[in-house]
């Protein structure tokens, strides 16, 4: 099925069975439980949009990522399941039963973009499991002063259409992700279309988009935001053109216990563009004592 990119990290692998379907999750490390939940781009998976960043964050935490539905090597909706439901209540129904099989009962979360979106339903549905909160530019809870589907999110449903995937296309993809896109080399872009060519997951990026027109776009978590009880760390790129800075207000005011860094020259991919500062807000702020 999928095919994270490679890392030299010792991860242990568990395939968890739930009643929707079998789930992945990668983990490594020791300490609290920090979830991590990777986007929804084509070839996502939680390895491939956290692996730079394992090394730091597993001398804190244990790790536990993912592969949401539909992602890596985790089981693919069906066209009925995505009628019934949303990937966002698909996967947190997923993801709370894994979680369960794994013995885990509270946990710090983090989550950014599609996976943002999960993050905050979780967070939203099951407030007493969620010890912490780590949004980065999520889906759901935003609300655009632009006009939509937005630069990035039109990039990702042309991904698969028209010609189908190519490394071209990869590369155009990268570029409305990030700030300044060379940093990442045509490895990175290789890597990453390679990653997307799982033909499962080519199906169900067509059922997905397929269901994301149909919704009108993501859940509307932003109605339940005051549902939050965690303390929560916005983490956003000023110049994100697929989930942009101006929709956070919404968050800012709704969430009890908020913050806001906002990491100018930086893009929707935080955690590769500003790699250093990203762990260690994300360390200081999940460890940090109550006062």
């Amino acid at each position: 099925m999928g095919r994270p990119l490679v890392t030299d990290l010792k991860l242990k692998h568990h395939r968890v069975a739930t009643p929707l379907g079998e789930v992945a999750v990668a983990e490594i490390g020791q300490g609290p439980v920090l979830v991590m939940l990777h986007g929804g781009g084509p070839g996502a998976s939680g390895v491939s949009n956290y692996h730079q960043n394992l090394p730091e964050l597993a001398r804190y935490f244990r790790l536990l990522l993912p592969d949401q539905p539909g992602f890596g090597d985790s089981y693919r909706p069906t066209e009925q399941d995505l009628d019934e439901r949303s990937i966002t209540q698909i996967t947190v129904e997923a993801l709370f039963h894994a979680l369960d099989s794994l013995g885990v009962g509270t946990f710090y979360l983090l989550g950014n973009s599609l996976g943002g979106a999960a993050a905050l339903a979780m967070a939203q549905q099951r407030p007493e499991r969620v010890i912490r909160l780590v949004l980065m530019a999520p889906g759901g809870g935003w609300l655009p002063f632009g006009p939509t589907p937005t630069e990035g999110q039109k990039e990702m449903f042309r991904y698969y259409n028209g010609t189908g995937p190519s490394e071209k296309k990869m590369g155009a993809f990268i570029r409305t992700m990030v700030f300044d896109h060379k940093q990442f080399g045509e490895d990175v872009i290789k890597a990453r279309y390679e990653a997307s060519l799982d033909e499962s997951h080519i199906a169900f990026y067509h059922l997905y988009n397929a269901a994301f027109g149909k919704r009108g776009g993501m859940d509307p978590l932003w109605r339940d935001l005051h549902k939050v009880r965690a303390p929560t760390l916005l983490l956003w790129g000023r110049d994100d053109r697929t989930i942009t800075l101006d929709g956070a207000q919404l968050m800012l005011k709704q969430i009890r216990d908020v913050q806001l860094h906002v990491f100018s020259r930086c893009g929707h991919w935080v955690q590769l563009e500003r790699r250093a500062e990203f762990e260690a807000l994300v360390s200081g702020f999940l460890t940090e004592e109550k006062a």
